[in-house]
């Protein structure tokens, strides 16, 4: 049995994430632009988006489909399992299996082959299993494969030790084609560029092995978002914007000169609304182990959202909802499903009224904003992380504009 998200259809509560496909559309142009104006001297890059944890949580389906209408180049995603349902989904553009691992047994691999998936591998083993597979199915042709080297990330990928026998390994068989050559950057938001220089280098001594080994692959990709916006260098055939498309720059306090800074749009907001009100003298409690107490008498309104749904269970007594316009902080802890928050300072909230968890609020009081950034600092967390904690059983609504 497989989790599904909550579907709009059957959502209750009023707890939901917007997801503006318009945005995402705006993002990838954003991004595709930033790509020809630092790439005079070469094609620019292409774009394959990162699409792995479900669109970082916005929902893999919908913006697979969007993002290839929209003229995306490829797709990547970090599991089989996310592979294939895109494919199922209609998605016909390129996808990368970027993790690497298909299963203990041939069914996976075979999975793989059979939905049309490009691997990425990083050892012996993986070429035989494939190769394997591959004749048991009769498989016309070759199936493109992409080498990923291991350049100082330590996590995936072929150490230079062993990169000679891979290529000896992928030159002897018929039926798989090296397409191309990957790396991963670990550095690239540091403000100094000697890391991912380093790491540059370790590529460029790597591609040169595989070519030696009688290898071409003619597509090769390092670049994450944070990379793309700050290095130029980095911008080969293909780069992996994830983060970035969904409207957040991995490092806005950082820039390089001469790289265009794309206006980037937000992708989701999350938003839920008041369900209970009520007045608490001074002195009064509020939440699990009565962590806050009221210095004056206030006005507690509750909001159907939780740690359960995402709302990190650190932002108690500490993070902010809009209402009206208006920043109401979170007093109390944060439990499973419901949250409260003090709206003595917002005259006139009523149940029902719309609560931002993240994004803009446009209200009588004004407009303000709560960014995947500002929740990251609160939390001592990371944007990619705010974003793909908003769980599955937030529904998700899609608009166009």
């Amino acid at each position: 049995m497989r989790p599904l998200r909550a579907a709009p259809a059957e959502a209750a509560r009023a707890t939901r994430a917007e997801i503006n496909l318009a945005h995402v559309r705006h993002n990838l142009r954003e991004l595709q632009a930033s790509l020809g104006a630092s790439a005079a001297d070469r094609p620019p890059a292409r774009v394959w988006a990162v699409l792995k944890a479900d669109g970082y949580g916005h929902g893999s389906r919908a913006l697979a489909t969007t993002l290839e209408r929209a003229g995306v180049a490829g797709l990547c995603v970090a599991l089989l399992e996310e592979g294939i349902e895109l494919r199922n989904a209609g998605i016909s553009c390129p996808i990368l299996i970027m993790g690497g691992y298909y299963g203990r047994f041939r069914d996976g691999i075979e999975a793989l082959i059979t939905h049309g998936l490009t691997p990425v591998i990083y050892n012996v083993e993986q070429v035989e299993g494939l190769t394997s597979a591959l004749r048991y199915l009769n498989y016309a042709g070759r199936l493109s494969v992409h080498l990923k080297v291991d350049t100082g990330m330590a996590r995936l990928g072929v150490g230079p030790s062993e990169l000679g026998a891979l290529c000896d390994a992928l030159r002897n068989s018929r039926e798989l084609q090296l397409e191309g050559l990957m790396s991963h950057l670990a550095c690239a938001d540091a403000q100094d560029f000697e890391a991912t220089q380093e790491q540059l280098s370790a590529f460029d001594q790597a591609g040169q092995v595989v070519r030696t080994a009688g290898l071409r692959p003619w597509i090769r990709h390092t670049a994450n978002s944070a990379a793309l916006l700050r290095w130029p260098t980095t911008h080969l055939e293909v780069v992996r914007p994830g983060l970035a498309l969904f409207g957040v720059h991995p490092c806005p306090d950082r820039s390089v000169q001469g790289v265009r800074v794309p206006r980037l749009k937000p992708v989701m907001r999350v938003t839920s609304e008041v369900v209970a009100l009520r007045e608490l003298p001074t002195g009064g409690a509020v939440g699990y182990g009565h962590t806050w107490r009221a210095t004056r008498p206030s006005r507690i309104a509750t909001v159907p959202m939780g740690y359960a749904d995402g709302l990190h269970r650190s932002m108690s007594s500490g993070g902010h909802v809009l209402i009206a316009g208006k920043r109401a902080p979170i007093v109390g802890a944060v439990s499973m499903d419901l949250t409260t928050v003090d709206v003595t300072d917002i005259a006139g909230v009523g149940v029902r009224d719309e609560v931002v968890v993240l994004g803009t609020q446009r209200g009588r009081f004004g407009t303000d904003c709560i960014t995947a950034e500002e929740v990251a600092r609160i939390t001592g967390s990371i944007p990619y992380e705010v974003l793909t904690s908003i769980s599955r059983r937030v529904p998700r609504f899609y608009r166009q504009a």
